[in-house]
């Protein structure tokens, strides 16, 4: 697997000072994606151990609130068999921190015995979120003022709460944020 670029403090994708990594590698080729640099899968550098010890060491720092996957796809079925051990890694050593990751495919479209993307390890690696930012970006829907997401289908997902209830759970943000005002 290859990574086409790693932002650290990142604040735009997720709650907080986050380390976002962006894999490369995507065949949806959406219409105004915001890094069509990243849909070869062949882009970038190569992740290796020594990258993914670095993004771990990023995450050491109190003011760090977590990880953000994002693409490219993290959902091709080659990204994710790159993905799991390192998110599992990141799990065991930061339990703290919260993993984020953003994909094209719905929530229920991972799940589904047969689909494109769902793989021998889509399970392990689901397990270790704790927010699914879910659906595929269309520039019809896009809309500026929504937060952690480009455009008005695409969901914001509780993995926990999911988990829990056995049903999608959409992610709430701070009311100041949820209502677009100042008043808390």
């Amino acid at each position: 697997m290859n990574y086409a670029n790693i932002k650290y403090c990142d604040i735009a994708n997720g709650v907080g000072v986050r380390t976002s990594l962006f894999v490369s590698g995507c065949r949806r080729h959406c219409k105004d994606c915001f890094n069509e640099v990243a849909w070869p899968f062949d882009f970038g550098e190569p992740f290796d151990a020594d990258v993914a010890d670095k993004i771990v060491s990023s995450l050491a720092p109190s003011y760090v609130a977590g990880l953000s996957i994002l693409g490219g796809e993290p959902m091709e079925p080659e990204n994710q068999r790159g993905l799991v051990g390192f998110l599992e890694d990141v799990r065991v050593r930061c339990p703290s921190k919260g993993i984020w990751l953003y994909t094209g495919d719905t929530y229920e479209d991972l799940l589904r015995e047969g689909a494109p993307h769902r793989t021998e390890v889509t399970d392990r690696l689901l397990s270790c979120l704790d927010v699914l930012v879910d659906g595929e970006f269309v520039a019809a829907e896009k809309d500026i003022s929504l937060r952690f997401k480009g455009s008005g289908n695409q969901r914001v997902i509780d993995m926990e709460a999911t988990r829990s209830e056995g049903h999608v759970v959409c992610w709430h943000d701070e009311k100041v944020f949820s209502t677009h005002t100042m008043d808390a």
